[in-house]
């Protein structure tokens, strides 16, 4: 694994590149937040500071010990969905119960937790990127797995009006997140996960549910899939399947499927 002293101001941008599995349009950006020194990783489509169309806009976060290199290999959403900007955001060195020593990078797990030097560190990209490339404002996504999927439900909370679908994989909302804003939403969850327990990632979606306003019973969309219609234009999409803490290696074309059916001014009908 690749760690963050590694990544930060060592790990060139044409490095980044070649780890990612040689996408010539990786570019490599650094950001200082309160004097912290952060990283993201952007892969967009060719010449796309120059495309005349609006461009969807995919924020993807590591689960906690992870990295933008590993995370962009594993995810592949530039391969997935070629015509989006993709931004993989390093997290910075974070305790936890299994890490109390902050040895490893992630991300807040709350609004108001460490300064909020991550939220703050998301709209220094956003707005970077949104000047660099031509963003559709109404097709921002968001998307990570473990840590990163808690710090989904935090992006949520604090920048729910930011997105047009939101996709969490084994994550759980925390007590301080608030939701108050709908968004479309899909939760991919295991049964047998016990790093995130499984009851505490269906206590998150039955939240989800209640912000954005879905029936009671939902509907089959496949197999492991329920899909809870929408009072609010923001449909609930449970993923459940028997495995445990694990990104399935379906996971970012569902996701991807996803977010293509939302943008943030004209929800999906279901």
């Amino acid at each position: 694994m690749i760690r963050l002293h590694r990544l930060t101001g060592t790990l060139a941008a044409a490095a980044i590149c070649l780890a990612v599995a040689g996408n010539s349009h990786a570019q490599a950006i650094s950001f200082t937040i309160d004097g912290l020194p952060r990283q993201a990783l952007i892969l967009a489509p060719p010449n796309a500071s120059q495309s005349t169309k609006r461009l969807p806009l995919l924020f993807a976060f590591h689960g906690h010990g992870g990295n933008i290199v590993q995370t962009a290999v594993q995810m592949r959403f530039d391969k997935v969905w070629p015509e989006s900007i993709v931004v993989y955001m390093q997290g910075f060195p974070t305790p936890t119960n299994g890490d109390p020593g902050g040895m490893e990078a992630g991300w807040q797990r709350e609004p108001g937790q460490y300064d909020d030097r991550d939220l703050k560190f998301f709209d220094a990209v956003l707005a970077k990127l949104s000047k660099q490339f031509p963003v559709d404002e109404e097709r921002v996504y968001a998307t990570g797995f473990s840590n990163g999927a808690i710090f989904t439900y935090v992006l949520w909370g604090a920048r729910g009006n930011t997105f047009a679908a939101l996709a969490p994989v084994a994550g759980e909302k925390l007590p301080g997140v608030h939701l108050t804003v709908p968004v479309p939403f899909l939760q991919i969850a295991g049964q047998q996960d016990t790093n995130v327990p499984f009851q505490q990632q269906l206590e998150s979606i039955a939240a989800a549910r209640e912000v954005n306003g879905t029936s009671r019973s939902g509907h089959s969309c496949g197999e492991y899939c329920t899909a809870y219609d929408s009072t609010r234009g923001a449909p609930v999409i449970a993923f459940i399947h028997p495995e445990g803490h694990v990104y399935p290696h379906y996971a970012s074309e569902m996701i991807v499927d996803f977010f293509k059916q939302h943008t943030r001014s004209k929800p999906a009908a279901r």
